[in-house]
């Protein structure tokens, strides 16, 4: 059973989330990367994604947009600025809502030991108020709903 997600804060601008996965490296990475299974997992349960654009290489764009049953639209995007396949994604993040008030910095490391992957992303933001209200915001509950989800899609992935 995977442990739920952990969130520290080192220093003033950034978040980090560590989460462990019940799957290999590779199977994770591919969850990561491909807009097939990042629609499977990405977001809150009763949201559509509605645009799932991944130009999977450094210097490409990605671009995500999730609606909510009420009609409220969630859209961020964002370059890739470093892959480093299994181990590690960089990339950059905008919100079409600029509530960070200039993106943030995203890393995600992906290490395996005995077939279970941790995944520990830092997030950097633009500035201390920015990561203060990343903070003060329900963001906890809701990565940990997306990785639940996630879960279930390795668990499909597999058993196929």
């Amino acid at each position: 059973m995977p442990k739920p997600l952990t969130i520290t804060t080192p220093g003033d601008r950034d978040i980090v989330v560590v989460r462990e996965f019940d799957a290999p490296r590779d199977l994770v990475w591919l969850c990561y990367s491909k807009p097939e299974l990042v629609r499977r997992w990405y977001g809150l349960p009763d949201w559509q994604m509605t645009v799932c654009e991944i130009d999977f290489r450094v210097g490409g764009k990605w671009r995500f947009v999730t609606k909510s049953p009420g009609g409220y639209e969630l859209g961020s995007q964002g370059l890739y600025t470093g892959i480093t396949e299994p181990e590690r994604i960089a990339q950059t993040e905008y919100y079409d809502d600029d509530w960070t008030k200039g993106g943030s910095e995203n890393v995600v490391a992906f290490t395996e030991h005995d077939g279970r992957t941790t995944a520990t992303m830092t997030v950097t933001y633009s500035s201390p108020e920015a990561r203060a209200a990343a903070v003060a915001t329900p963001m906890a509950d809701g990565m940990e709903i997306g990785f639940k989800r996630l879960d279930a899609v390795l668990a499909e992935e597999l058993a196929a």
